[in-house]
């Protein structure tokens, strides 16, 4: 089957087997290695990427269904050589350890942050649980959503110029790889 997909701003068209997952397509196809396959059966998170500006576990979506659609990946978000907000907050709050969840992670953050720009930490919490990791025990996870919110916050700083010029409908640009 034939498919017309922009994946971090560059169209891409070509045949896929009607069954592909839009995972295997991001990382087989497109090399898109940042978004990691964790456990195939929606679970763990470690593959969201944004399909229209919304998170979506990517082993969940079939490459044929995002047709005519916008992905961005975690390798998608960072802008002219600078860390988008989330991914800076993350680095800056130690919110990782062995990393295999944080691109999911971060790309769950941006969507949250466009939903809810100025969550609690129950809210964070919350807006993430989807989303596992085994290694850290979410506190810095938590800090760095929250000082990503900070960070996006109109009048921020350069940041928030990053995040609304040339962005994507509810912020969800990318960058990392794993």
């Amino acid at each position: 089957m034939r498919i017309t997909v922009t994946v971090d701003g560059t169209r891409y068209t070509d045949d896929v087997e009607p069954r592909m997952l839009l995972v295997h397509y991001l990382r087989e196809r497109l090399g898109k290695v940042g978004t990691v396959i964790g456990c195939d059966t929606s679970n763990c998170g470690a593959c969201t990427v944004h399909l229209d500006g919304h998170s979506v576990k990517s082993c969940s979506v079939l490459a044929v269904q995002a047709d005519g659609c916008e992905v961005t990946t975690v390798e998608g978000l960072a802008r002219e050589g600078r860390l988008h907000p989330v991914q800076q907050a993350f680095h800056d709050n130690h919110a990782l350890q062995c990393g295999f969840c944080t691109p999911g992670m971060i790309m769950q953050a941006i969507d949250l942050l466009a939903d809810n720009p100025d969550p609690d930490e129950e809210a964070v919490r919350a807006g993430l649980e989807g989303n596992l990791c085994r290694c850290t025990g979410y506190q810095n996870i938590v800090r760095a959503v929250r000082d990503a919110a900070n960070r996006m916050r109109p009048g921020a700083g350069p940041e928030a110029e990053q995040v609304t010029e040339g962005a994507p409908a509810r912020s969800g640009v990318v960058g990392g790889g794993a």
